[in-house]
């Protein structure tokens, strides 16, 4: 670590992604600050901040990077019974702080989303860059939510939580076919999980990632405004 560049918070900047050491995958700088231009600026540059409270700021660019590009989502027959039975309603942006929170509360294994994180995507929110999705069940209660950050033609999810079975799925359906609508080109998924990768995601070389993203933070998405108007079209088998 001790060759790691460290970031003076008062000079937003960062070394470039392909510097980020192998071991441990994509770890590129420390320190620095989670002010809204340096956060765009990581995004927008193939970066994220994922750290815990003992430690500075971590920034990382992994390789590869799992991704999930909107009409490659994948629908299994099981899923599809589920959203034939239209058990959720999906909304953007009416709970973020609530989302952003349990994101954080509700892994067993801890969290990185430390009330810094909370009040720096927060701030993010309230500029129209940062934004949640919920998902409710018939009573109106909320069974699972994601956040993530939206520049140009590309969504960065951050994190995800279910309290239901299948809700994260029924949203990730939602979310990808809500995207593919507005012209987005991809979600950026960061690190592979079993669940990610049965809904379609995949992991691609990062120098396919940084090129993607230039080509793409630039371009404003065909939408109005961030409020979902997909629907699951069903019944299908």
């Amino acid at each position: 670590m001790t060759s790691l560049p460290w970031l003076d918070p008062d000079y937003v900047w960062f070394p470039p992604a392909e510097d980020a050491l192998d071991d441990p995958d994509g770890l590129l700088a420390l320190g620095g600050d989670l002010s809204p231009e340096r956060l765009i600026l990581a995004y927008r540059s193939g970066i994220f901040p994922w750290y815990s409270d003992d430690q500075p700021i971590l920034w990382w660019s992994p390789d590869p990077r799992c991704v999930l590009f909107p009409d490659e989502i994948h629908v299994s027959r099981s899923l599809r019974r589920t959203l034939n039975q239209h058990r959720f309603h999906v909304t953007a942006d009416r709970a973020f702080n609530r989302i952003i929170r349990l994101c954080g509360t509700t892994r067993a294994e801890g969290t990185w989303i430390t009330d810094d994180m909370v009040t720096a995507y927060t701030e993010l929110h309230r500029q129209g860059i940062a934004h949640s999705i919920e998902i409710w069940n018939r009573k109106g209660e909320l069974a699972g939510g994601m956040y993530g950050v939206a520049i140009g033609r590309c969504f960065f999810g951050e994190s995800m939580f279910s309290l239901e079975t299948n809700a994260s799925k029924v949203l990730m359906v939602y979310l990808a076919n809500q995207l593919r609508l507005w012209g987005y080109q991809l979600m950026d998924c960061q690190v592979e999980s079993p669940h990610l990768l049965t809904m379609g995601a995949r992991s691609i070389p990062r120098r396919e990632f940084l090129s993607i993203l230039r080509s793409c933070v630039d371009q404003e998405p065909e939408m109005p405004g961030w409020q979902f108007s997909w629907e699951w079209s069903g019944p299908e088998v």
